[in-house]
């Protein structure tokens, strides 16, 4: 006789569906990695019983817009992930991640970003070999499967696939390139990726025109996937040049898209997806819930042409007493001028992530702090600080305009949005998106915008469907165990600018596939997580 499998009941809490504003108060029992059942289950005493009395029982959260493809093997960043109740994060966000490539460009360009990979190389493995090997979206997601706790899917980014066939050429793609990168994306696509992602503030996205992205969303289009991007142009007051874009393309190849941390005044923000809906266009957005913002420091402050030059390039002209002067005289004045930042930008931008021992002392420090301690210009201190840490430094960014929670309510409440912490952890002082932004959903924004039950919808259900994740996002029999129990009037973030590695609280018990994670707050050393592929299911 067969042993029976082990099973695990999850007694009486208040389950959340995840796909219907409805809940109830049941037990949930599961086999393996599905729910077997839902309602009153009679525990045996070979069942591993958890007591979720007075908690809610919920679909694992999904985090749309995640930059820790690198980071997620890290024990202490599956863990702040599945505090916040987060089983599964979506990467390749931006147009730049480890793969589709053959060159460590992308792991350069977003080296204070993405970080290295530990378990990829571009290399073939043979030490006297000259030659390098592809490395595909299915060799990435294989790093996944069994190795972390927490799932993680990938999307094909644009700005790798531009890399691979023109570098950093500015021109237009030919007619032969073009195809080139089509097979690319579709090949992506087949390997598992769950849409195609565009960082068109980035290079070498920066570069590409709408027409060459639409030619890029057709197999996307066919394959029934998602078009997700950064827009182009800066968000806030610049919104509208971006969605125009956005609705070129969908126009042009009938794509779905998805807007990246649609950072924008709610009533601009709502009468903008107004206008994309009234066109027939099928747009979702994501948004943290904070309005200060974190990148790349060069891509913040040098003008856009040093992004296009290889790092040893950039740092030589940099050091160049000539274009110093340049810069101070001709370029910063127009940052300056920049609607997000304005004339105090010295002081609204805050060192995050400066790997090297003699400017790590800067990580959440201001420029103008900086500046001041050291004793030299702010223009000298950021182009210093460049050159010394050849680009790669990260920045916090507070904007003129601080939104307040009642705006931010605005847009989450709206029907196609979906929670993103955009969330980066490197550096000592990183933006506390990413170890606090889901638990801030739960704890700021439930009454506000959604209910528990419309919660689980946002930031479960609607997205597992969005991105094509199968059965996920919802606690029903048959459907996958990703499963975070939550005490309602406990959780809370923790993390804040000034500590923003604190990890949330009120969300102890999760589990993946099945297994148990997360057990009273600390990981259990299970690895269940995956690498998650586009099943296009929809329900």
């Amino acid at each position: 006789m067969m042993p029976q499998s082990r099973r695990i009941v999850l007694r009486g809490g208040t389950v959340i569906d995840g796909l219907r504003q409805r809940t109830r108060a049941a037990d949930v029992a599961i086999v393996g990695d599905r729910i077997t059942g839902v309602g009153t289950i009679d525990a045996k005493s070979h069942d591993t019983v958890i007591d979720c009395t007075g908690r809610l029982v919920m679909p694992g959260l999904i985090d749309t817009h995640a930059h820790l493809e690198g980071a997620i093997f890290t024990p202490d960043v599956q863990r702040a992930m599945l505090r916040q109740g987060v089983t599964s994060v979506i990467t390749g966000q931006d147009g730049v991640s480890y793969a589709p490539g053959s060159t460590p460009w992308a792991t350069q360009y977003f080296a204070a970003i993405n970080g290295p990979h530990p378990h990829l190389t571009t290399t073939t493995g043979d030490p006297d070999a000259d030659t390098t090997t592809d490395i595909r979206i299915r060799d990435l997601l294989a790093t996944y499967d069994g190795t972390t706790a927490v799932n993680v899917g990938t999307l094909v980014p644009a700005g790798n696939v531009r890399h691979a066939v023109m570098g950093m050429d500015t021109g237009r793609a030919s007619a032969r390139e073009l195809n080139t990168m089509k097979r690319m994306v579709k090949t992506g696509l087949a390997d598992g990726a769950l849409g195609l992602s565009t960082g068109l503030d980035y290079v070498p996205g920066l570069y590409a025109d709408a027409e060459e992205i639409s030619r890029l969303c057709e197999p996307v289009a066919a394959a029934g996937a998602v078009y997700v991007t950064h827009m182009r142009g800066g968000y806030e007051a610049n919104s509208e040049f971006g969605i125009r874009e956005v609705a070129r393309i969908m126009e042009r190849t009938g794509v779905r898209g998805h807007i990246s941390h649609f950072h924008v005044h709610a009533a601009e923000g709502r009468k903008l997806l107004s206008e994309l809906a009234a066109a027939g266009h099928d747009v979702t957005f994501d948004m943290y819930p904070y309005t200060r913002g974190c990148t790349l420091l060069a891509m913040a402050l040098l003008p856009p042409e040093y992004s296009a030059l290889d790092v040893n390039d950039a740092v030589e002209k940099l050091k160049s007493q000539r274009e110093r002067q340049r810069l101070q005289s001709e370029w910063f004045p127009q940052v300056a001028k920049k609607a997000s930042l304005g004339p105090a930008w010295p002081s609204m931008i805050t060192i995050a992530h400066a790997p090297h021992l003699e400017w790590m002392w800067t990580e959440g420090l201001t420029l103008e702090d900086i500046a001041r301690r050291i004793g030299a210009t702010v223009v000298d201190t950021v182009l210093d600080l460049l050159i010394e840490l050849r680009l790669e430094v990260s920045a916090v960014m507070a904007v003129r305009d601080q939104r307040p929670d009642d705006d931010l309510a605005k847009l989450f409440s709206h029907d196609a949005f979906m929670g993103g912490s955009d969330g980066i952890v490197l550096g000592g002082s990183p933006h506390p998106r990413a170890y606090g932004a889901f638990a801030r959903f739960l704890s700021t924004f439930v009454g506000r915008s959604f209910t528990w039950a419309g919660a689980a919808i946002h930031l479960s259900g609607r997205p597992a469907q969005r991105f094509g994740l199968g059965d996920r996002g919802a606690v029903r029999p048959g459907w996958i165990a990703d499963i975070a129990i939550v005490d309602p009037t406990g959780v809370r973030d923790e993390a804040t600018y000034d500590n923003p590695r604190q990890p949330a609280s009120g969300i102890d018990d999760v589990l993946v596939a099945g297994e148990v994670v997360l057990s009273n707050g600390e990981l259990t050393g299970e690895l269940s997580g995956r690498g998650l592929r586009r099943t296009g299911a929809a329900r």
